[in-house]
């Protein structure tokens, strides 16, 4: 649909689509009852590429299932299914796949999350609500000392929590034979220096 539009008109859905450049996850829905769904898919996909917003994780949704014969229907779920990307086929119609369509935009989100351990001090309630907000708790404890927090969060607020950091959540601490063995978990977590010999 998007090659067929005239040139002011992409101009200004262009502007629209600056906002798209903000968010976290895109959702592709896809009307795989026209029949030439999967150019208009290439063109949405080029569209993002020149705004600048191709990089950005996308779930894809083939909607309309129940317009399609059964054969078809069952070979869009297996190519959702198989694919190494966030794609579910649904029918918003019928509600079928709705429950997938929830677990593989929950997927695509994890994905931008870092798992952390932390023990925040008392005095550090708007970093525990901003958890909360931004990320996903899995154990929450009030201990002596401060909010024990295991979760996952977005790695730039895992990168400024990092000095309430306990534990290691991957085994980034693991003992190492080889003094010279990169930490990949603590490079990942923003630690950017070889793992200490033990003498």
């Amino acid at each position: 649909f998007i090659q067929k539009l005239p040139t002011q008109l992409v101009a200004a859905f262009r502007a629209t689509l600056e906002e798209v450049k903000e968010a976290d996850v895109l959702v592709h829905l896809v009307d795989v009852s026209n029949p030439c769904w999967r150019k208009q898919e290439v063109s949405v996909t080029n569209v993002l590429e020149e705004i600048g917003a191709g990089g950005k994780p996308i779930v894809r949704v083939f909607n309309k299932l129940d317009l399609l014969d059964s054969e078809d229907a069952e070979m869009l779920k297996y190519e959702a299914a198989c694919s190494d990307d966030f794609s579910v086929a649904i029918s918003s119609l019928t509600g079928e796949g709705l429950s997938d369509f929830v677990a593989v935009v929950e997927d695509a989100l994890s994905d931008l999350l870092v798992p952390v351990e932390l023990e925040l001090p008392y005095s550090c309630g708007n970093e525990v609500n901003l958890i909360h907000e931004v990320g996903s708790i899995e154990v929450i404890d009030y201990r002596e000392k401060g909010t024990y927090v295991m979760g996952r969060v977005p790695r730039s607020l895992a990168m400024k929590l990092d000095k309430y950091s306990v534990g290691n959540v991957e085994g980034a601490e693991a003992n190492s034979e080889n003094e010279d063995e990169i930490d990949w978990a603590a490079l990942g977590k923003g630690r950017h220096a070889k793992k200490e010999a033990s003498y």
